[in-house]
C-alpha cells in the first residue's frame, strides 16, 4: 500500500475544484447573479444622493416617483437573484458533495483490507460526513461570498474615490490593515481546525467501539472508566471548539472595530468636505451609506477565511485516503475466461435448478441440495500454494514462510495450528483479501493475480470463524454473494448450514437481525454465514473453524451436511477439532511459518507429537495470526 505524499491544504483543497467542473455554468450564472445584486444594492445610495441634492433641494416633487420607482426596481431585482442564487447553489454544492462521497465509498471499497486495519473507523467515517459537508459549505457560501465581497469592496470604494478622490482613497487605506489581521487569523486558525477534525474522528472511534462492545464494557463492569475515557476525549474536542470560538470572536471583533472607527472618522471628514464644498449633503449621505455597505464584506472575510480553512484541512484528510494506492488491484489486462470458469458456472445454475427442488427447512433432512452433472464432469477447482510467504507491515518474523501445499479439485484438506500460526492468514491469500509478499499461488493453473479480483472471489467462497453480518434480513445477508438467488436456493442453503432456528424467527427469511447480526447468538451468526458460503456453490470454500460457536450436538449435523458439500468443491478448513478435521481427505500442520507435516488424521497421530499434542487440548479455540482478529463473545443460544 503506497503512502500519500503529503500536501498543503491549501493545494487539496484546490484539487476540489475537479468536482465542480459539471456545475461550471450554474456557477458562472450563479456569480454573475449575485454580481448584479451586489451592484443593484449599491446604486440604492446613488439614488438618495440624486433625492437629496435634486428633490428635495429644489423642492421637486416630480423627481421622487420616478427615483422611487428606480429603488423599488432595484430592490425587487437584488431579492430575485438573490433567491434564483440561494436555489442554484444548492443544487450544485449538493451534487458536489454527493459525487465526492460516491467516489470516496467506491475508493474505500477498492482499498485492501490492510488499510481498513490500520485506519480508525471514526476517521473514516469522520472525513466521509463532517469533512464532506465542511466543503460543500465553503464550496456554496464561502467562494461566493469571497467573489461578491470583494465585487463589493472594490465598486464602492471606485464610487467613493468618484465622489470626493481623497476621502476615497482615505476610507480605502483604513481598511489596509485588515489584511494583515487576516493573515494571523488564517495561520492559527489552520492549526486548530486540523485539531479539531483529527480529535472529533478519534471521539467518532470510540463512540464506535464501545457500542460495538456494549456487551463486553457491561460485563466486565467497566461502564465508569468507558464513560471517563469518553468524557477525556469529550473535553478535547470541547476545549479545540472553544480554542476555535474564542479566536473567531477576537477576528472579528477587530473586524467590527474597523468599519466603525473608520466612519466616525469618515463623518467628522466628510462634515468638513461639505463645509469646503467638495461634497454636497446628499454625497455625504450617499459616502456614509455606502461605508456602511463595507461593514459587511469586511466581517464576510473572518466567516471566509474560517470555513476556508476548515475546508482546507477538510480536503486536505479526504485527499489522505483518496492518493492512498490499492495494494490489490486487477490485472492490467484481464485474461478471458477459462474453460474451467465457464463450466464453473454452468455448475452453478445446475445446482441451482436442484436446489430450487427442496421444500422448507423445518422438518427435512439435513443435508445439502445434490450435486448436479455439470459438477461430476467438470472438476475444477484445482489450488495450488508453491513457496509462498507473507509478512504482516512491521512485523519482526514473516508469519508464513515458503509454504507449499497442493489441493486436487474436489478434495479437502484441514489446516491445523497453534494460535498465531498464520492459519487464517492464509486461507486470506487466496481471495486476495491480502498478496503474498513472494511465491505463487494458482487456481486451475492460473496465477491468481492474472484473474479479474471479481472473477477470483466470485469461484471462492469464504466462511469465517468470527462472522460478518449486517443490519438487514435473514435473506439478504445469506443472498450477499448471490443476487439472483432465489428462496428455494436460500433456503437450501439455510438447510444445508443447519439454520431451523430461521423458521422460528418473528418473520422468517426477512426478519431484520440488527446491525452484525447481534439479535442472534454466535452459534446462529455461525451458521447464517455459512449457509451465504454454502449458496454461492464456490470451486474454493475456505473455511475458517466456522463450527467454533456450536454445541457438539449442532456441530454434529453441520459437519454431517458440510460433508456433502465440500465434496462438489475444493476445500481448506481450518480446524481446531477432532470432529472438523475428520472432514479432511489430508491434514496439514502449519507450525513455524511452514507446512511441517501433511497427510491423514490418523498418520499425523501417530507420527507427529505436536498434532497430538493439538487434537487432545481442552481448548484449541481462539482468534488467529497474532491476535489480529480478537474472538467476540459467543452468545449462550445455538
Amino acid at each position: 500500500m503506497q503512502t500519500p505524499p503529503p500536501q498543503t491544504p491549501a493545494a487539496a483543497l484546490w484539487r476540489m475544484r475537479e468536482y465542480m467542473r459539471p456545475y461550471y455554468l450554474t456557477l458562472a450564472l450563479m456569480i454573475t447573479a449575485a454580481i448584479v445584486a451586489v451592484t443593484a444594492e449599491t446604486m440604492i445610495p446613488l439614488i438618495t444622493k440624486s433625492v437629496i441634492d435634486g428633490a428635495i433641494a429644489h423642492g421637486s416633487r416630480r423627481e421622487l416617483l420616478p427615483l422611487g420607482l428606480a429603488a423599488t426596481a432595484l430592490g425587487a431585482l437584488q431579492a430575485g437573484l438573490n433567491f434564483y442564487r440561494r436555489w442554484s447553489l444548492a443544487g450544485a454544492v449538493n451534487g458536489m458533495e454527493k459525487t465526492i462521497r460516491g467516489d470516496l465509498y467506491h475508493h474505500l471499497q477498492q482499498l485492501d483490507p490492510g488499510f481498513h486495519d490500520s485506519w480508525q473507523s471514526g476517521q473514516l467515517l469522520s472525513r466521509a460526513t463532517n469533512d464532506l459537508s465542511t466543503i460543500r459549505r465553503f464550496a456554496g457560501f464561502g467562494t461566493v461570498f469571497f467573489i461578491t465581497s470583494t465585487w463589493t469592496f472594490l465598486l464602492i470604494v471606485a464610487l467613493l474615490i468618484d465622489m470626493n478622490w481623497w476621502l476615497g482613497l482615505l476610507t480605502g487605506c483604513l481598511f489596509a490593515p485588515v489584511g494583515v489581521l487576516c493573515l494571523r487569523f488564517e495561520k492559527k486558525y489552520r492549526v486548530l481546525s486540523r485539531q479539531y477534525q483529527d480529535q472529533t474522528g478519534d471521539l467518532a472511534t470510540y463512540v464506535e467501539e464501545a457500542a460495538a462492545g456494549i456487551r463486553v464494557l457491561k460485563s466486565l463492569g467497566r461502564r465508569d472508566e468507558a464513560a471517563a475515557r469518553h468524557l477525556g476525549l469529550s473535553r478535547l474536542v470541547y476545549r479545540s471548539q472553544v480554542g476555535k470560538a474564542r479566536l473567531r470572536g477576537t477576528f472579528w471583533a477587530g473586524l467590527d472595530l474597523a468599519p466603525n472607527a473608520a466612519i466616525g472618522l469618515l463623518l467628522l471628514l466628510g462634515a468638513l468636505a461639505v463645509s469646503w464644498h467638495q461634497l454636497t449633503l446628499g454625497g455625504l449621505v450617499a459616502f456614509v451609506t455606502l461605508t456602511l455597505l463595507l461593514i459587511w464584506p469586511i466581517e464576510a472575510m473572518g466567516f471566509i477565511i474560517a470555513t476556508g480553512q476548515e475546508a482546507a484541512t477538510a480536503a486536505q484528510r479526504i485527499y489522505e485516503i483518496f492518493d492512498t494506492a490499492p495494494a490489490i488491484t486487477d490485472p492490467d489486462v484481464p485474461e478471458d475466461p477459462q474453460p474451467s470458469i465457464t463450466a464453473a458456472r454452468a455448475r452453478k445454475a445446475a445446482g441451482k435448478k436442484t436446489q430450487a427442488s427442496t421444500g422448507s427447512i423445518a422438518g427435512r433432512p439435513a443435508t445439502a441440495p445434490p450435486a448436479s452433472p455439470a459438477a461430476a464432469t467438470a472438476r475444477t477447482g484445482h489450488l495450488r500454494f508453491d513457496a509462498v510467504t507473507f509478512s504482516y507491515p512491521q512485523a519482526p518474523e514473516p508469519v508464513l514462510r515458503g509454504i507449499t501445499l497442493d489441493l486436487a479439485p474436489g478434495e479437502t484438506v484441514a489446516l491445523v495450528g497453534a494460535t498465531g500460526s498464520g492459519k487464517s492468514t492464509l486461507l486470506q491469500l487466496v481471495p486476495r483479501l491480502a498478496d503474498a509478499a513472494s511465491g505463487l499461488i494458482t487456481l486451475d493453473g492460473a496465477d491468481i493475480r492474472d484473474l479479474p479480483l471479481p472473477e477470483l472471489r466470485a469461484r471462492v467462497g469464504c466462511a469465517f470463524e468470527d462472522p460478518t453480518l449486517f443490519s438487514a434480513s435473514v435473506r439478504e445477508n445469506v443472498s450477499f454473494g448471490v443476487r439472483d438467488a432465489t428462496e428455494a436456493d436460500v433456503l437450501a442453503a439455510l438447510q444445508a448450514a443447519q439454520a431451523e432456528f430461521v423458521a422460528d424467527l418473528p418473520w422468517g427469511l426477512d426478519t431484520r437481525i440488527g446491525e452484525q447480526g447481534m439479535a442472534l447468538s454466535g452459534g446462529q451468526r455461525q451458521r447464517v454465514a455459512l449457509a451465504r458460503a454454502i449458496l454461492a456453490r464456490p470451486e474454493v470454500l475456505l473455511l475458517d473453524d466456522p463450527l467454533s460457536a456450536l454445541d457438539v450436538h449442532t456441530e454434529a449435523k453441520v459437519t454431517a451436511a458440510l460433508a456433502d458439500v465440500m465434496a462438489d468443491s475444493t476445500a481448506l478448513v481450518v480446524a481446531h477439532r477432532p470432529s472438523t478435521v475428520l472432514l479432511a481427505d489430508r491434514v496439514a500442520l502449519l507450525a513455524d511459518g511452514v507446512i511441517a507435516a501433511i497427510g491423514t488424521h490418523h498418520e499425523l497421530l501417530a507420527t507427529q507429537a505436536r498434532y497430538r499434542a493439538l487434537m487432545s487440548a481442552d481448548d484449541l479455540g481462539g482468534s488467529d495470526d497474532d491476535g489480529r482478529n480478537a474472538p467476540g463473545l459467543a452468545g449462550a443460544r445455538t
